[in-house]
């Protein structure tokens, strides 16, 4: 019995370290810069900065949004993301993490952050 609670427990914080994330609300014609700026400029702080790793971003409101993954100015790759849908990009070192809104509606993200299981 107490070797299944250590394992249960072990279990759960493995997880906890591999995962974390945040949600947020989005105005109309918003971008935020998720990952990537710096200290004080990112929205939410990557567990695993330094390091390559998947960001999964949720539509979690009923407005339809935008990803936008940048390195140095130059944009990466864009992806639209429809209400409800979850979308998982690699995040390689050096990328930022942006979300871009639409002129109409609010927008509801939910962004967490995976370690890459090498």
């Amino acid at each position: 019995m107490k070797n299944l609670i250590v394992i249960l427990c072990v279990t759960l914080f493995t997880q906890y370290v591999t995962f974390a994330q945040a949600e947020f609300e989005l105005k109309p014609s918003q971008s935020m810069a998720i990952t990537g700026k710096g200290p004080g400029q990112d929205a939410t702080k990557n567990p695993f900065e330094g390091n390559n790793c998947y960001a999964i971003v949720e539509n979690i409101g009923i407005t339809e949004f935008s990803i936008r993954i940048q390195q140095n100015g130059k944009i990466i790759e864009t992806v639209a993301i429809k209400k409800k849908e979850i979308k998982k990009v690699k995040l390689l070192i050096g990328y930022e993490l942006y979300l871009d809104t639409k002129p109409k509606g609010k927008a509801k993200a939910k962004v967490g952050f995976e370690k890459i299981k090498e």
